[in-house]
């Protein structure tokens, strides 16, 4: 007989004969009523099902309940409840970053995780400098939030909630890590969180070789 104890927001459940083939997802929704977390494409390609394990971001439809005994995952529900929203939970609601709401709380999740990755500097597929990495352009926190699908294209107001929170932690960060003696802070500074227009992907190099190509034969002319 299988026992084995999922500790979920911070509470430990016990199962005593759990079929080994059942995922995290069905573990919280079927079995606990812990209805935050949602079943979308069951394929783990839309994101609507992202949870915490350990602080780190899976999509918990792929993921086997029996993999991860003794882990610390959080859902939606321990990031913050109607009564007591996080940071970003408010940010989502007062910048409306959602439309329907059905993959909000897989973006918050996810959200939540990319601002630690954020700020501990680990790059991304677009990062330019990968030393330090620039969390807050928009680009980033795009790429950073690919694995999340809104079907209502709420990507704009998404990425406006996630730089807004995370603009004011860098921030902070920044400030308790400055020098008592010069009020200096580190060489790492927060950059301008103003967003313009929709994100569009940058140029391929095709597009970037055919305007090369454009503008010589424009000066060839002349």
């Amino acid at each position: 007989m299988l026992t084995l104890t999922l500790t979920i927001n911070q509470q430990d459940y016990e199962f005593d004969n759990l079929d080994p083939r059942t995922t995290l997802l069905d573990v919280c929704r079927q079995h606990l009523q812990i209805t935050g977390p949602k079943k979308g494409c069951d394929h783990g390609q839309c994101g609507a099902c992202t949870m915490l394990v350990n602080g780190r971001r899976i999509n918990s439809c792929l993921a086997l309940a029996v993999m991860h005994d003794g882990d610390e995952i959080t859902t939606i529900e321990g990031i913050g409840m109607p009564d007591s929203l996080s940071d970003l939970q408010q940010a989502f609601r007062d910048h409306d970053a959602f439309q329907c709401g059905y993959c909000t709380p897989g973006q918050i999740c996810s959200a939540t995780a990319l601002m630690t990755e954020i700020k501990e500097q680990w790059p991304s597929y677009v990062t330019a400098d990968l030393q330090q990495p620039d969390g807050l352009l928009v680009q980033e926190i795009a790429e950073r939030m690919s694995g999340n699908i809104c079907r209502c294209s709420a990507y704009p107001n998404i990425i406006r909630a996630i730089q807004q929170v995370l603009s004011e932690q860098l921030s902070d960060q920044s400030s308790t890590t400055a020098s008592p003696a010069s009020g200096l802070t580190d060489s790492k500074t927060t950059t301008s969180s103003s967003i313009t227009g929709i994100w569009s992907p940058p140029p391929s190099e095709t597009q970037l070789g055919k305007q090369s190509t454009s503008s010589k034969t424009i000066g060839s002319r002349s």
